[in-house]
């Protein structure tokens, strides 16, 4: 083999150049520079992956959201007090031969309140449970108590097949959600606890983690989902394309918890109402994520769910919906906001 030849095979040894620089040697300018830019934008489309997914974020806006979706917790559960047998014991309104039709028996529908038979034994369980969502909420012991109160609240749930609404569920993707980031590192009974025995500098809750920015982007994109199946099925009516679908809530006897027909002769308002409202909910998926938009898409979510709570009595629902948009509030903002009132972290 001639000089020349061993040269020339010296020059593309690997050991010498990446893989990438001799491919965009070989091909020519125009060929080279469409590898080069292809490179770029998933380089590009990498890094805002990690930064949607995986930046670090503080605490602040979650601790808030436990205190109230935990409020809401709380009151929905002890309001099962009032049906408590008829509910949940196995004698009740609700017998595990109706679950098994809803689900199969090799599903989880799993229930804690399964164990306990007899109505001492099921209202004892029910005050503990109770007792532990109240933990959450004041952020005692979070970490552990958030675990149990999902488990809380997906064993109600699984126990009163039939007898649940939206608001159950809200109730249990936040809270698992929740359960997921670090929801007591700020505004609870852990970070108070810790302060007040002078150990405030060994405390790792007030710190920024990457579980808590994943807890926040999932809150974000369950809601978004949730809006978008709610908007394109309400596509399906011609009731939302014609503006008279509000006007059916409005004037049903059923749900009205204050007298709205005094609309029917402002027939205007129930068409912008009910267009405002698809419009929102088909566009928010989209445009509740640029910093111009946000603001007006969460100033619509909550005119227009405390809006339906207050006029359709539907209250818990309309606030559980609100606590939930809160997510897209900046942790900063959240924090800046509760010090002008005084709130201690």
């Amino acid at each position: 083999m001639s000089s020349k030849k061993r040269r020339k095979r010296s020059s593309v040894n690997p050991d010498s150049q990446s893989v990438e620089d001799y491919v965009a040697g070989q091909l020519n300018g125009s060929d080279a520079g469409f590898i080069a830019q292809m490179g770029n934008w998933m380089r590009h489309i990498r890094n805002a992956w990690n930064g949607f997914w995986f930046r670090k974020s503080m605490p602040h806006t979650l601790g808030l959201m436990r205190i109230l979706v935990g409020s809401m917790l709380v009151y929905t559960h002890v309001v099962w007090t009032l049906g408590l047998s008829a509910f949940l014991s196995p004698g009740g309104m609700i017998p595990d031969s109706y679950r098994y039709l809803v689900f199969d028996r090799s599903s989880s529908a799993w229930s804690l309140l399964d164990w306990f038979s007899t109505p001492g034994a099921l209202m004892t369980v029910h005050w503990v449970c109770v007792a532990v969502l109240v933990m959450f909420m004041l952020g005692l012991f979070t970490r552990v108590t958030a675990v149990f109160s999902w488990l809380i609240v997906v064993s109600y749930a699984n126990r009163a097949t039939g007898a649940l609404f939206g608001l159950d569920q809200i109730n249990a993707f936040l809270v698992m959600y929740l359960m997921i980031g670090n929801c007591g590192g700020a505004y609870s009974l852990d970070n108070w606890l810790r302060k007040r025995k002078g150990r405030a500098g060994e405390s790792p809750l007030m710190t920024s983690d990457v579980l808590t920015n994943v807890a926040t982007r999932l809150i974000q994109v369950h809601l978004c989902i949730v809006y978008l199946f709610a908007g394109t099925g309400k596509l399906q009516g011609s009731t939302w394309w014609n503006g008279e679908a509000i006007w059916g809530a409005l004037a049903s006897y059923e749900y009205q918890t204050m007298d709205m027909t005094w609309l029917a002769d402002y027939m205007w308002i129930v068409n912008l109402i009910t267009l405002v409202s698809i419009t929102w909910e088909l566009f928010y998926p989209f445009l509740i994520w640029h910093r111009l938009t946000r603001p007006v898409f969460i100033a619509l979510a909550v005119m227009i769910h405390l809006g339906i709570g207050a006029s359709m009595g539907m209250m818990t629902f309309g606030l559980i919906m609100v606590y939930a948009n809160m997510a897209f509030i900046e942790p900063a903002t959240t924090k800046r906001c509760l010090s002008y009132l005084r709130i201690a972290q």
